[in-house]
């Protein structure tokens, strides 16, 4: 029986991986772990506790006592953030990670997951159809440490065999938990400010294209990815996620498909600076291969959902 960790359960990522994994294995066996709180449904479906992964000693203890078997490492300081507190993002993002994979070489933990991110390509990259196997120079204390990231799940496979399965994760959207500091957070914003005050300021400008999913996609190709057979699993540094691929000037004209008077206004930012050095479209081949990674969403059925979730919400 699987025993599985989750490892920053109350982020955009964790909490809504949280409630699939304990559709899928039982909620007893799921064990949401946090440095805050995580939302009501996560709290009440099944185990949850405040676990600093930092806290080598705490971690290895809650692990073996609760014999888990397979961890989703989600905690990170996103791109955003990441600039703003370089030394301390990239001390927190790294050392969080090895603490993990260390864990698992040491006790023999089944599986891993670890979320990469476009963030590892950079302005020499190619930005349209941007294949797995590419050049990779990224600037941003964020981008540095997936890239590292991404070799030391490599090594850790190489050298010590740990089943370490991996993402580049591209904009994620979804309305059950708000914006957190990354680069393509316009795309969650945006719903919530067209529902609340039918208005939004954009930190990039209006033809800033970029891959982004729904998580719904997102979390299905998670799972899917780390129930796939060892031997099919050909990428263990990273996997290309493609998703769908749009700019804040094409978003804003669907989002008025359904409220005519929203409004869209552009300032962009520092993060206007990141966006460029991404790529604006993925090849994902490579995984639709292996694992059979596929897609339910596009822009225009996302976003019906999302503003119909939002004022459910709100």
């Amino acid at each position: 029986m699987e025993k599985i960790l989750i490892i920053g359960a109350a982020g955009q990522i964790g909490s809504e991986l949280t409630m699939a994994l304990r559709s899928a294995y039982g909620n007893d066996d799921v064990y949401a772990t946090d440095i805050k709180q995580a939302p009501a449904d996560v709290i009440e479906s099944g185990p949850f506790q405040i676990l600093d992964v930092m806290n080598e000693k705490n971690l290895i203890h809650f692990i073996i006592r609760n014999k888990i078997t397979q961890v989703y490492h989600l905690a990170a300081v996103l791109s955003g953030n990441a600039e703003k507190l370089p030394l301390q993002a990239w001390e927190i993002n790294m050392r969080s990670m090895l603490n993990v994979l260390d864990l698992g070489r040491e006790i023999g933990l089944k599986k891993i997951f670890w979320p990469s991110s476009i963030a590892v390509f950079g302005l020499t990259t190619p930005r349209i159809n941007t294949p797995q196997l590419t050049v990779m120079e990224p600037n941003t204390v964020y981008g540095i440490s997936k890239q590292a990231g991404e070799r030391w799940c490599e090594y850790y496979y190489r050298k010590y065999g740990l089943d370490i399965r991996s993402i580049r994760y591209p904009g994620l959207i979804s309305y059950k938990t708000e914006a957190g500091g990354g680069t393509t957070d316009y795309a969650v914003e945006i719903f919530y400010e067209a529902v609340k005050h039918k208005k939004y300021e954009c930190f990039l400008k209006e033809d800033a294209t970029l891959p982004m999913m729904f998580m719904p996609d997102a979390i299905d190709s998670t799972i899917k990815l780390m129930e796939c057979a060892a031997d099919k699993i050909s990428i263990r540094s990273s996997y290309n996620l493609g998703g769908i691929s749009f700019n804040p000037n094409e978003i804003a004209a669907e989002i008025k498909k359904h409220i005519p008077e929203f409004q869209i206004s552009y300032e962009p930012d520092f993060r206007q600076k990141i966006a460029e050095s991404w790529p604006q479209s993925i090849d994902d081949s490579v995984a639709r291969k292996d694992w059979g990674c596929s897609y339910s969403y596009d822009l225009e059925k996302m976003t019906a959902v999302m503003l119909k979730e939002i004022r459910k919400k709100i």
